[in-house]
């Protein structure tokens, strides 16, 4: 298997940083909101020996504890205040509580959670909402990428970089804090919770951690496929993502127009049980068009006309080459070129060893396939095979600059890396 010569890796290695951790809330055996004045659970226990200590001894053990753990994290005494407070039904059976009984209480259920200790892996870019600073020529951007951290639980972190006008590239250095965002409303509908999220301000893009908040995410938010989407002069970030309980999944969607505040949606539909879906980076016809794989081995092309519901579709790609036999999917959103519409796929070969090609749709009729890499943009080079799915090479969105497509991928299911693709090269390539 050759590798395409118009591919270039880059060195911008982004690896699992196991100092980089959040808190969580901690819940022993029962959750606390759940108890009753007559519970002796080892919550309850908690409680009671937090009230029965000595004011000053109180006092002394929550300064130790801020000495402790301050430096780790943002406003480490706010988060103490807010896990009281998610526990108010439980603590109001025990009587009045003075604040710093409170505060140590809620230190006593929360624990620290490194979130891409074990891997950071599955990227993909966008253009940054704001391009203040970036260079001449260049531009800005965000990066997307899945945390995975004990427990294999899945959550959405993010990275910002820079494109110069050569397309040399540049990762800007990772906030040292990180931080889970603020609920601020969560409903339930027919499909499934929707929840909105918020981040403050001065939390710089890398340190904020999206984690799962609702039971259909309850192991993993995988996966995020970002695409910059265009209606009417007006930009919104959508990604389709896949949540994961730990025995179903589901697509679902996160909407933000500003990385700031986000909200989560479930799809809704026969396409929407599967994972894999792609959102088209503008309507076509007045319609929302998506890539997807409903049926574990062929690429779906779907129309819409409510963003939130998805069905029936039509089979444009099915595995043709050898490193493709075993199945195919999207490798994030369409890319927009003058030729048509670049879609990434990604194929898996013998002794599942997955590779990135590339198919080119018509850009009036995406159904059409006008074109298809034969053999693999991207493999697993030997250095690349080691991680902890072996032999994978993925990503989950990949952007058009100038005359090159960025294209951010990971390693093994275990860290990412960079590469750049010249597109007339690429064009030739094709059959």
């Amino acid at each position: 298997m050759l590798q395409a010569t118009f591919l270039h890796r880059e060195a911008l290695y982004l690896r699992p940083d196991p100092a980089r951790v959040i808190v969580r809330p901690f819940k022993p055996t029962t959750e606390p909101r759940d108890l009753n004045p007559t519970d002796k659970t080892r919550a309850n226990h908690i409680v009671e020996r937090v009230l029965a200590l000595d004011p000053q001894v109180t006092a002394d053990l929550l300064a130790d504890v801020l000495e402790n753990f301050e430096g780790r994290h943002r406003n480490l005494l706010q988060e103490f205040e807010f896990r009281a407070d998610e526990m108010e039904q439980a603590l109001a059976a025990h009587g009045v509580f003075s604040s710093v009984q409170r505060q140590l209480i809620g230190a006593y259920f929360l624990n620290e959670y490194s979130f891409e200790a074990s891997a950071l892996f599955n990227p993909s870019i966008v253009p940054h909402p704001d391009q203040s600073g970036a260079p001449k020529g260049g531009l800005r951007f965000i990066l997307s990428l899945r945390a995975v951290g004990e427990g294999h639980v899945s959550s959405l972190t993010f990275r910002t970089g820079t494109i110069a006008a050569d397309g040399s590239l540049a990762v800007d250095p990772t906030a040292r804090l990180a931080s889970s965002p603020r609920i601020v409303r969560q409903i339930s509908g027919p499909a499934g919770e929707e929840v909105e999220v918020t981040f403050k301000e001065e939390q710089d893009i890398s340190e904020r951690v999206i984690f799962p908040v609702t039971e259909s995410q309850s192991q993993g938010i995988e996966d995020a496929r970002f695409v910059e989407f265009s209606d009417g002069g007006r930009k919104t970030y959508y990604a389709t993502f896949t949540a994961y309980t730990g025995r179903a999944i589901r697509s679902e969607l996160i909407e933000t127009s500003d990385f700031l505040s986000f909200r989560m949606s479930p799809l809704r539909g026969t396409a929407a049980h599967n994972k894999g879906m792609a959102l088209f980076p503008r309507k076509i016809d007045g319609k929302y068009a998506m890539i997807a794989r409903q049926d574990n081995e062929n690429l779906y092309l779907i129309y819409s006309d409510d963003l939130y519901q998805w069905d029936g579709g039509k089979a444009i790609l099915q595995p043709q080459f050898p490193w493709e036999f075993v199945q195919i999917g999207n490798c994030g959103s369409p890319i927009e070129l003058d030729e048509g519409w670049l879609l990434l796929t990604h194929g898996v070969g013998p002794v599942r060893k997955y590779s990135i090609g590339a198919a080119l749709l018509d850009k009036n009729d995406p159904s059409k396939v006008l074109a298809r890499s034969v053999e693999p943009l991207l493999h697993p080079e030997p250095s690349e095979r080691e991680g902890y799915v072996p032999n994978v090479v993925y990503t989950c969105g990949a952007m058009r600059h100038n005359d090159q497509i960025i294209l951010p991928y990971a390693i093994s299911d275990s860290y990412s890396n960079f590469a750049t693709i010249k597109i007339a090269a690429l064009m030739r390539a094709m059959s």
